[in-house]
């Protein structure tokens, strides 16, 4: 573990990999140190900042430091349920790259609790860990324009296109439910520690 400064009133604590960062993210999560205003996590890393007035960059270094990461890496965070339509254009592809059935790649995205692990890429965008087993190539030609709704698999995550863009990623399937909303409180729907779970819908 690293902790570096970020500002004048957060600091920066870098980790090994994307599993600690899971398991310290939801230790903190689960127990706030007192004058944490906001965690952000990413790939390696999670920003702790604070209100000055509350408590100090030196008292929240002493925090951090002493922070054990959870070693079940979940969070007790909110659960949503998406709704899907599992007919992707690289449902196939998928499906021959982890040696299975369409429908069996189905059965397995609908049968893990997936995670928010931290967000990027866009407004809305989630990154969704789960403890299955899932190493999924980008495509090797990325689309001018990926739908919004579109759920996708690339390496060990899961994700939905908030809106339409370009993307790399492989298409599994669409959910109508609106991931990113301006005029809804929150706004993102999928956040650092949210749950999720996919539901096979009909079109």
């Amino acid at each position: 573990m690293r902790i570096l400064s970020c500002g004048e009133s957060a600091l920066l604590v870098e980790l090994a990999d994307l599993d600690e960062v899971l398991g310290y993210y939801a230790a903190l999560a689960a127990d706030p140190p007192p004058g944490v205003v906001d965690l952000v996590p990413a790939a390696r890393t999670v920003m702790a900042a604070i209100d000055p007035s509350v408590t100090s960059l030196t008292a929240l270094e002493k925090m951090l430091r002493a922070t054990n990461p959870r070693l079940d890496r979940r969070t007790d965070g909110e659960l949503v349920e998406i709704p899907v339509v599992y007919d992707g254009e690289d449902l196939p592809e998928v499906a021959e790259l982890l040696g299975c059935s369409a429908q069996e790649v189905v059965l397995r995205h609908t049968s893990d609790e997936w995670t928010v692990a931290f967000c990027g890429f866009a407004p809305g965008f989630g990154y969704l860990t789960s403890t299955g087993d899932w190493d999924i190539p980008r495509r090797g030609t990325p689309r001018t324009k990926v739908p919004p709704g579109s759920i996708a698999l690339a390496g060990e995550f899961s994700g939905i296109y908030p809106r339409e863009s370009p993307g790399g990623w492989q298409l599994i399937g669409r959910t109508a439910l609106a991931v990113f909303d301006l005029h809804r409180e929150p706004a993102a729907l999928l956040r650092p520690g949210v749950r999720v779970r996919f539901r096979e819908v009909d079109a």
